[in-house]
């Protein structure tokens, strides 16, 4: 595709290139009506321009649904592998080179093959605190004219994964799904995945098929939460869970369910599997899982969607957290406040109204956006 140009942006577009360590990279600053740009940094070996800019358009709107005085941005590192001292290189050189950006325009935040360590590299480089949000939570500052020191707070928390988990009970409960019980499956096992498993199970919920990349397994009565928390404490993957019937990554979709969670890659469900697919809700943990027209073949048959822009906006909602200061038990509280505020609001109206949960988010962002732009 193609750089949309409209009336909410891009307002900068910027390619970046190291000579000397051949480093490749793209950023995209959407819109910053509502307050700086916020977007991860992606790395990865075929990142591009306009996948950076899709993904700033999402944040603009996810960032202005989840009420935060953030813009939307995004940022890409081409990234084909290489040591721990060459990334930090990449990362630090794409830092410097952005460094008047941040953090009046740009704030990082940890995205696909980037993390706590990145981002802490990237705030080394720059030399500002406020640059990046999901440092370590043991990389602390006292900031000038502030009282207390300020700490990191790592997206391996779960942020992400909790409201995931709060959108889902939330939807649910909007549905007339009791959650205790309810069938749940989870596709992809990563940071996202993980915690939406285990906050899940903690409500109650039954989760019955799980699959990361290489395995996919069904257990009808659902897993053993004990195994399956040693199994993520210990970074092992699906395959060394072991009861349950491994299946195919073709059959994990016709597994019958009441929440669908699609916490991997884009465009995940598509026209392969859609029609196999029997649930009431599906739960976008992951970004632009599938198309918006397959959302609307779903929407007629009488499954509902929460989009992606609502459904993992946990994540920036902690980095607004780390941003203001707060500790991390008050950025959970806050993301359970904003996430369920925001799912009952978009729920309510959907169903009332039987529009598309998408167009109705979106009506609410750009009337956000646009009642502070005027």
């Amino acid at each position: 595709m193609e750089i949309l140009k409209d009336e909410f942006g891009p307002e900068y577009v910027i390619n970046i290139y190291d000579p000397k360590l051949k480093m490749e990279g793209f950023l995209v600053i959407d819109n910053t009506v509502l307050g700086p740009g916020k977007g991860g940094i992606r790395m990865t070996d075929n990142v591009s321009a306009e996948e950076v800019f899709r993904l700033a358009r999402t944040m603009t709107f996810k960032n202005a649904l989840a009420d935060l005085p953030f813009g939307g941005a995004k940022a890409g590192i081409i990234w084909k592998g290489g040591s721990p001292e060459l990334k930090k290189q990449f990362v630090q050189s794409f830092a410097r080179s952005i460094k008047l950006l941040t953090p009046k325009k740009y704030i990082a935040a940890p995205d696909v093959n980037t993390g706590e360590k990145e981002m802490q590299w990237f705030v080394e480089a720059t030399g500002n605190w406020r640059s990046a949000t999901g440092k370590p939570a043991n990389l602390c500052m006292k900031l000038f004219g502030e009282k207390e020191e300020k700490c990191g707070i790592p997206h391996e928390y779960g942020s992400t994964g909790f409201g995931v988990a709060k959108t889902a009970e939330t939807a649910a409960e909007m549905l007339k799904i009791d959650i205790k019980g309810a069938k749940v499956a989870i596709h992809g096992f990563g940071n996202v995945g993980t915690f939406a498993y285990i906050f899940l199970t903690d409500m109650g919920a039954k989760v019955i098929a799980l699959a990361d990349a290489q395995t996919s397994i069904f257990q009808e009565d659902g897993f053993d939460k004990g195994l399956m928390l040693k199994i993520i404490r210990d970074k092992k993957t699906l395959k060394d869970y072991p009861f349950g019937e491994k299946i195919t990554a073709e059959k994990f979709w016709e597994i019958p369910t009441d929440i669908l969670i699609p916490a991997s890659i884009t465009n995940v469900i598509n026209d392969k599997n859609k029609d196999k697919i029997k649930t009431k809700v599906i739960v976008e943990a992951g970004n632009i899982p599938m198309s918006e027209e397959i959302e609307k073949e779903f929407l007629k048959k009488g499954i509902w969607i929460v989009p992606d822009f609502i459904a993992n906006a946990g994540g920036v909602i902690s980095s607004y957290a780390e941003y203001r200061g707060y500790n991390p038990k008050k950025m959970m509280d806050t993301i359970e406040k904003k996430i369920k505020k925001n799912v009952r609001i978009i729920m309510q109206k959907s169903i009332k109204e039987n529009k598309n949960p998408r167009d109705v988010g979106m009506e609410i962002a750009v009337n956000r956006i646009t009642k502070w732009k005027q």
